[in-house]
């Protein structure tokens, strides 16, 4: 794992395996999903997102 991480990513693209590998990938790294996936259709293409953090991350502290 590489030092200085992001604590929080914001992972997109189209619906398909290669999104779900980076979202694997993202935990086995030790990021956690945060919230909920988000769909949408650009141009007829299905974009999705999900949101990770490093579990050590409480967003009342980034306020």
């Amino acid at each position: 794992m590489a030092e200085n991480r992001l604590t929080y990513r914001l992972l997109t693209g189209p619906d398909d395996s290669s999104f779900c590998h980076r979202v694997s990938d993202a935990i086995a790294e030790g990021y956690v999903l945060h919230g909920s996936p988000a769909i949408t259709a650009n141009g007829g293409k299905i974009v999705v997102a999900q949101a990770v953090i490093l579990p050590s991350f409480d967003p009342a502290d980034a306020r």
